[in-house]
């Protein structure tokens, strides 16, 4: 899986922005550049952006001293974008890439990285897929090469399809063992209904066996574009030579790279559906020791200005060892071991959840303790100490997360295709230290207020 981390960092207060149009700038010496922003980061690093022919972005933060990079590319098509028939394509086309090219076999993607000591894997999302390598910095060209030769060249081939198809099923049965999967996933659906972030990002076993390799080659030809691609890169890279390269590749692949074209935009009215609006309570039966359970609601989008409310807010309800749900539940009455609040943010709607594995016959009991730590905090909102303490806990791990490159390079790549700005470091601190404990009980209370769902699987008869 990517590496997840909130932003970009930098020592200074400034932003820069993700335009469609950004700052025009002279091309490099090989004319591949058209237009470039950038700005200092913390120890010297430094982040560049680029827009080049055919409307491929390209964001990378040089990390000085480091002698290792993690490479990502990222395409602007999740499972939320499949149309009917197509279902699970975008999750199959993730296995698919490294089953061979034109140009290799599976066996030389696979031998290319483990030759130099590299990993590279995938992960397709509910808006976005990233195809990533982490390699040292000498190897850099060559895992861009052979990343842009998956993205541009897929053979798909039938027969690997078909085995594939095998694979995916023995995933997806996989999933539907762990419990906390099964009611996660189950919980979207609850949530968000009809919406097509409501279906599960690998497709379902109905799915998988149906759609055909015609249905994912038109998916792939739909949506893997040069203006969907972002290419992002943390630690001991080389802007100007990256791009470079990256051309060279994309060009190699076959893909046309024309001068002036706009980065595409997500189409979010095209993908709307209704959400419902009534709370949903589900019962799915397993032979379980555990009932998982999540009560919830939809939450903020990506882009939502309070969504740092929300990080402290979460933070203090569920998210660490001091939080309220931890305190009550497992602390002071031993009755989950795992307990804990969340929130995901996508570009047209979000979930927020409160999640707790526990023994069946006290299920009731826990989702009651759930709901009364919630509404408690709508009602009376945060103590000082509660606050200090969430903000705290919220700007150190963010810190800490970002120590490697893999985190940073997956920032990159989700402020382009998600929030749209890359905020410094500095100034993502500054608004988390920003929230006052009124917002927090006003959000609380706004949640509260929203169609309330309940997913509980477990060994029930219901």
């Amino acid at each position: 899986m990517v590496p997840t981390a909130p932003r970009l960092p930098s020592t200074s207060p400034q932003r820069v922005p993700t335009p469609d149009v950004p700052l025009q700038l002279p091309l490099s010496s090989s004319g591949s550049l058209e237009s470039s922003t950038s700005a200092g980061q913390d120890g010297d690093a430094f982040v560049r952006r680029s827009v080049l022919p055919g409307g491929v972005r390209v964001l990378s933060e040089s990390m000085p001293g480091l002698l290792s990079a993690t490479i990502g590319a990222w395409v602007g098509v999740g499972s939320r974008d499949e149309k009917d028939g197509h279902h699970g394509s975008t999750h199959f086309l993730e296995h698919l890439l490294f089953k061979g090219t034109a140009k290799r076999s599976a066996m030389d993607i696979a031998e290319a990285f483990d030759a130099v000591g590299g990993e590279a894997n995938a992960v397709t999302a509910k808006e976005h897929t990233c195809y990533y390598a982490r390699v040292l910095d000498t190897d850099v060209p060559m895992a861009l090469d052979v990343i842009a030769d998956m993205v541009t060249r897929p053979r798909l081939d039938p027969a690997e399809l078909e085995t594939e198809r095998g694979v995916i099923l023995e995933e997806l049965a996989m999933n539907d063992d762990d419990p906390s999967d099964v009611v996660h996933e189950n919980f979207a659906a609850a949530v968000l209904g009809a919406h097509p972030l409501g279906r599960p990002i690998g497709g379902t076993p109905d799915t998988i066996r149906a759609v055909p390799r015609g249905a994912v080659w038109e998916h792939y030809r739909e949506h893997y574009r040069p203006d969907t691609l972002v290419v992002t890169a943390a630690g001991g890279v080389d802007h100007d030579a990256l791009c470079e390269q990256l051309v060279t590749a994309l060009t190699t692949g076959g893909w046309p790279l024309a001068a002036g074209v706009v980065p595409a935009k997500r189409r979010v009215e095209d993908l709307k559906a209704a959400v419902p609006t009534e709370g949903t309570e589900l019962t799915i039966k397993r032979p379980t020791e555990q009932a998982n359970v999540i009560i919830g609601c939809p939450g903020l989008t990506a882009t939502d200005e309070r969504r740092f409310v929300l990080s402290v807010l979460s933070a203090a309800l569920g998210g660490g060892m001091s939080s309220r749900l931890f305190q009550e539940i497992r602390e002071k009455r031993g009755l989950a071991y795992s307990v804990y609040s969340f929130a995901n943010g996508h570009s047209d709607t979000g979930l927020f959840g409160l999640y707790a594995g526990c023994t069946p016959a006290r299920l009731d009991e826990v989702v009651a303790l759930m709901s009364e730590e919630w509404l408690r905090l709508a009602a009376d909102g945060l103590t000082p100490l509660e606050l200090e303490r969430s903000i705290g806990q919220l700007c150190g791990s963010l810190v800490l997360g970002l120590e490697d490159s893999g985190s940073r390079m997956s920032r990159l790549g989700t402020a382009e295709l998600v929030h749209g700005e890359l905020l410094s470091l500095t100034e993502y601190l500054e608004r988390i230290r920003a929230v006052t404990a009124d917002q927090v009980q006003t959000l609380a209370a706004e949640l509260a207020a929203r169609p309330r769902s309940q997913v509980r699987v477990g060994p029930f008869s219901g």
